[in-house]
């Protein structure tokens, strides 16, 4: 496992592309400041799957009246340094959109505390074996 955040914290989080993708265009949105509030007090855990889906959705067409496509990039280059990168060994198949599969399997192999979503396929398992799954203003208001 690779840490590329300067700080380590002992509570991890994962971030779902919808918030990141939000946060990556709008940087005064809900989204961007939960983002920035995840980054302040946890490690937010990433894998390979999930940054190239990141970089991926990030970089469609449909983006380039938000943020100009170097702009975008530099997001996902910025995201990727301030990560911890999670090795991802098993399956999961309990979302009903297999694409999001992922992130529970992402959750559940770095030990997350919780999961900042945007997509209802996510949010309606809350809690997820344990592990919640909010949104990105409900996870403003109730973490501390």
């Amino acid at each position: 496992m690779w840490s590329g955040s300067c700080m380590s914290f002992a509570r991890r989080v994962v971030i779902d592309t919808g918030v990141l993708v939000s946060a990556a265009i709008r940087p005064e949105s809900v989204p961007a400041l939960a983002f920035e509030r995840a980054l302040l007090q946890f490690d937010v855990c990433a894998s390979d799957e999930t940054l190239a889906e990141l970089e991926t959705v990030l970089m469609r067409p449909k983006f380039e009246r938000y943020a100009p496509a170097p702009l975008r990039p530099a997001f996902v280059d910025g995201f990727r340094e301030q990560v911890t990168l999670v090795t991802v060994t098993s399956s999961v198949t309990d979302c009903a959109d297999p694409k999001d599969n992922k992130f529970l399997a992402l959750a559940e192999a770095a030990g997350a505390e919780l999961i900042v979503a945007s997509d209802p396929h996510l949010t309606s398992l809350h809690p997820w074996r344990g592990i919640p799954i909010l949104p990105p203003a409900a996870f403003l208001v109730g973490i501390r």
